[in-house]
């Protein structure tokens, strides 16, 4: 990818993902042997001084943070349109992240079905670690979201995408100031920020933390948006929802809890020491300390109670053979592999070899690609979302495989994008795909409703393959 700089000694090689104003590449320092994520944000002429501001203190911020819960941030440099060096090199900031090789975290929860208490206590302890550190730098994130809770190889939390966070407090005197911009997506913001007065920073995310832990044991978000607009949020408020699906199956330790983080009022609102000291928190954790494979078969165990996993490894598929991977692939190979991502089945069999694919919406069907990608495109239409013509990619690395891009909204009515991919292969004779649901934008439990609904349609059930039952 020449039309990228190489950045501290790493090279662009191959797109992974991308949000709405971004794309996210692979990156790798053959001399160190080391891998990274490189966030690339397209610049032009035209683009609002605002926006470039804002990258700026994102870098400067995201920078600055060293906690074991903090996505790294390696370093970044930008490429100015109308620059000399932006006649040789694609005008963009460029942003070198740690590798999050676990993949989302939330791409592990079964919808409206969520994980259990014991490995939600696990992460939600780490996140509000990763919180507490934040605060103490006098930073508030602003957008705790699903999306930006990411997982490394040995399946350790981190938090990332500082867009939108914002400096509340001096470190050096301690002195706090009020935030007044509104931002976030709207099922997770909390009250304060639908009325016009300023707010407090610190009860923002707290309210934040709240969503996060209601979504990990739900597997969906409590309401559409903190107003009276959302009848799930006017029963909240007036007490009149315990005794609906899912409040009425969460345990009296879990309500307290949740409750404290969702209180109305950002004065009443839970603080992080709190946070540590609730009962729900300090009851002895029994996975702590047994390792990444304890961790990731807790954290997939209802994934694998709906069967969901078994399309994710089908027993045919371990008749492919492997190729010889390039040296680039031999790095991410090794920043990937871990006991954690190989007991999460991110480690999947191809015609070209072994494949690493942080998503876990992905499945294997006994259609060709170009057969198949029609069928997945009708089924989308059928169900109002917006799609581009499957094609087939005729040159590069993923010569051979065949891609649509999907978009439309959640029943949140929250955006979500993402790229269907189709990887040919051929077992005794018999020609099939591996399908892999990127998601590029938007939450993760909904990109994997709409990859259920996919592969359960009646279009696309029949041709997919899973695993037998042992």
């Amino acid at each position: 990818m020449s039309q990228y700089p190489i950045l501290n000694g790493y090279r662009l090689i191959e797109q992974i993902g991308g949000g709405g104003f971004s794309t996210v590449y692979k990156a790798v320092n053959l001399e160190k042997h080391r891998a990274a994520a490189c966030k690339v944000i397209s610049l032009i002429p035209e683009k609002d001084p605002t926006q470039l501001k804002m990258f700026s203190k994102e870098i400067k911020v995201h920078s600055l943070l060293k906690h074991l819960n903090i996505l790294e941030f390696i370093g970044a440099h930008t490429v100015h349109p109308g620059s000399e060096e932006a006649k040789m090199f694609f005008p963009a900031v460029y942003m070198l992240l740690e590798i999050a090789a676990g993949g989302d975290l939330f791409d592990k929860i079964v919808p409206d079905v969520g994980i259990g208490e014991e490995i939600a206590q696990h992460y939600f302890m780490e996140l509000v670690s990763g919180v507490r550190y934040i605060h103490s730098e006098g930073v508030c994130h602003r957008d705790l979201k699903p999306e930006n809770i990411l997982l490394d190889a040995r399946g350790t939390l981190k938090i990332t995408d500082f867009g939108l966070c914002s400096v509340y407090k001096l470190k050096a005197t301690g002195v706090v100031r009020k935030l007044s911009e509104r931002c976030g997506s709207l099922p997770y913001v909390a009250p304060e920020l639908a009325t016009d007065g300023s707010y407090d920073a610190e009860p923002v995310d707290i309210w934040g933390l709240g969503v996060i832990l209601f979504t990990m044991l739900a597997g969906n978000t409590p309401w559409d948006e903190p107003t009276e607009k959302s009848p799930e949020f006017a029963r909240y408020i007036r007490g009149l929802c315990f005794g609906d699906y899912p409040w009425d199956r969460f345990s009296n330790e879990v309500l307290s809890l949740l409750t404290s983080l969702l209180s109305i009022e950002p004065s009443a609102r839970i603080t992080i020491p709190e946070i540590f000291g609730h009962p729900w928190m300090i009851t002895p954790s029994q996975i702590a300390g047994k390792g990444p494979m304890t961790i990731a078969n807790k954290l997939t165990e209802n994934l694998r109670g709906t069967g969901d996993l078994d399309m994710a490894s089908p027993d045919a598929v371990n008749s492919l053979s492997a190729n010889t991977d390039g040296d680039g692939d031999h790095v991410m190979r090794n920043a990937y592999q871990s006991q954690f991502t190989q007991n999460l089945q991110l480690f999947t069999q191809t015609q070209s070899g072994r494949r690493y694919t942080p998503h876990l919406t992905r499945f294997y069907a006994s259609l060709r690609p170009s057969i198949l990608l029609g069928l997945i495109q009708e089924f989308f239409q059928e169900n109002n979302c917006q799609t581009t013509s499957p094609k087939e990619v005729t040159s590069g690395s993923n010569e051979g495989m065949w891609k649509m891009k999907v978009g439309g909204y959640d029943r949140r009515n929250l955006i979500f994008k993402g790229t269907i991919e189709a990887d040919p292969f051929e077992i005794n004779g018999v020609h099939g795909s591996f399908v892999v649901m990127a998601r590029s934008q938007g939450n993760p439990i909904s990109w994997r409703q709409l990859w259920k609904a996919v592969v359960t349609s009646q279009t696309v059930e029949p041709h997919v393959l899973k695993r037998r039952s042992r």
